[in-house]
């Protein structure tokens, strides 16, 4: 149905517009921003005033790839859901199950580095689901580096994978940060030869283990200059921790001299991966700063005592996930220094956002839903809910420090600008321009929050009065629409 958005403040970070006027989408797109617009016959008009209409938010780092994690993202602003540090594979496989169950939001996949590499060294076939992926984090055979054969085995694979439709390649690097540098380079150099990024959890850094063959954040710059690819550094928050500062400076000095590197952060003090991790093993905590008690088990929520236990863990279930509290938001010294990773000039807002599940009733895990609101019990971390809410209220509503431009740019234009290299699909995404998929969001900023909660994760975000995909609405008068999966895929060109 065609619709005519009456009388919102209307913000398109493309073009710096924030004024007061009308929107009108017509068969899925922008079609006319003015004054006083005449709705076609048979269209809806919704009355915005006093609310904010701007393109809805790209997520760049979203693991969530089930109906009832895109409804909780869709309540925050969030109208295409991209899962590019971890990926998946076979690519084409991930595309075809998204498409056969269908998708309230907008979808696409790196390649899965990590995935390759468990190919060519272990021949483990490849499952393109995301539990396979934690599964994998606490196998340590694919983390070493590979004989010349393995390696070119894998940058095969991931040639093959950009071919099929991938969006770059997502490279789990901090999970396995003992593997060759030179290895880096390779893919990096595979990258820029297919004009497609890299989106990369870095290997540790240099503080937290002098050990590491090299500085996780070096090495994504020094790839960048060295074979001119796009380098995406994922969540510097939660892998700089108490060295942003010195971090951030590194990115200014690459981004000086012409690099292509771009950054993003999501606004909490804890993140969330398999217990099984390498840099969570008992003797790599002390270089985080962190305790086994800073570790907490997803499905039961057991906060993990001391190291014995944290090894019997990691034994018994090493894909088992947890949160981890890097940082103390309650501090004001630790909340700085997320503030600086989301203020940085140009980071953009991406949630990493987690599956969500719950406990079967006959044992065993469900992670999907069909019914909404959401039935209570639900595991994930509370950044799958609230990032971009969080980030809102944080930045724009109580510091001031974005104006509203701003916050789109971070959330929504910035993000899909990434892409537009290796996906012609994304380049109208992330703004209103007549033509622009009408991937919009309506906020109400007088009521806009978070309330996803590490006790109760699965709190919908409130504010989003509106959300429509490809014009399709998602959310009406702030409440899911059931029965609508509007979400088409997002493939690279290659």
């Amino acid at each position: 149905m065609d619709t005519l958005l009456r009388g919102g403040r209307v913000i398109d970070p493309k073009t710096e517009t924030d004024r007061i006027t009308d929107l009108l989408i017509t068969q899925g797109r922008v079609a006319a921003v003015g004054d006083g617009l005449t709705a076609p016959t048979d269209a809806e008009v919704v009355d915005a005033t006093g609310l904010i209409v701007g393109p809805g938010f790209v997520d760049l780092h979203s693991h969530v790839h089930s109906i009832a994690g895109h409804r909780l993202q869709a309540m925050d602003g969030v109208t295409t859901a991209l899962d590019l540090e971890a990926g998946l594979m076979p690519i084409a496989e991930a595309l075809a199950r998204a498409a056969a169950d269908g998708r309230p939001l907008n979808y696409g996949f790196s390649a899965s580095w990590s995935q390759a590499r468990a190919y060519a060294h272990l021949d483990r076939v490849p499952v393109a689901d995301f539990t396979a992926s934690m599964d994998l984090l606490g196998t340590p055979d694919w983390q070493r580096s590979s004989s010349p054969a393995e390696r070119r085995r894998w940058l095969s694979l991931l040639e093959d994978e950009l071919g099929a439709g991938a969006l770059g390649i997502g490279v789990l690097m901090g999970y396995a940060p003992r593997s060759d540098p030179d290895e880096y380079l390779a893919l990096s150099r595979l990258a820029a030869a297919a004009h497609a990024p890299t989106f990369t959890h870095v290997r540790e850094l240099i503080e937290a283990d002098p050990r590491t063959p090299i500085d996780g954040s070096e090495e994504l710059v020094r790839a960048a200059a060295e074979t001119g690819a796009a380098m995406h550094h994922c969540h510097v928050n939660s892998t700089s921790l108490r060295h942003i500062d010195r971090v951030l400076g590194l990115l200014d000095r690459s981004r000086a001299a012409g690099s292509r590197v771009t950054v993003e952060a999501y606004p909490y003090g804890a993140g969330s991966t398999a217990i099984g991790a390498f840099f969570l093993a008992p003797e790599k905590l002390a270089g985080l700063g962190i305790t086994p008690s800073s570790l907490v088990l997803v499905d039961t929520g057991e906060r993990i005592a001391d190291e014995a236990r944290l090894r019997e863990v990691r034994t018994i279930d090493p894909g088992a996930t947890c949160i981890v509290t890097f940082l103390d938001e309650a501090d004001p010294f630790d909340r700085a220094h997320l503030h600086r990773a989301l203020a940085y000039p140009d980071s953009i807002v991406a949630s990493d956002a987690m599956p969500i599940s719950w406990a079967a009733s006959g044992g065993g895990t469900v992670y999907e839903q069909h019914e909404w609101p959401l039935p209570a019990g639900g595991h994930t971390h509370p950044r799958t809910a609230g990032t971009f809410a969080k980030s809102l209220r944080l930045m724009v509503l109580d510091s001031g420090t974005w104006s509203w431009i701003e916050a789109f740019r971070r959330c929504s234009f910035l993000p899909a600008r990434v892409l537009d290299e290796v996906s012609s699909g994304m380049r109208g995404k992330g703004h209103l321009t007549i033509g622009a998929d009408a991937d919009v969001v309506v906020i109400d900023p007088t009521t806009l929050t978070d309330r996803a909660t590490y006790a109760d994760p699965t709190r919908p975000s409130r504010g989003v009065r509106e959300l429509f995909v490809h014009g399709t609405r998602v959310v009406h008068a702030g409440e899911i629409v059931t029965d609508a999966l509007p979400g088409r895929a997002v493939r690279g060109d290659a």
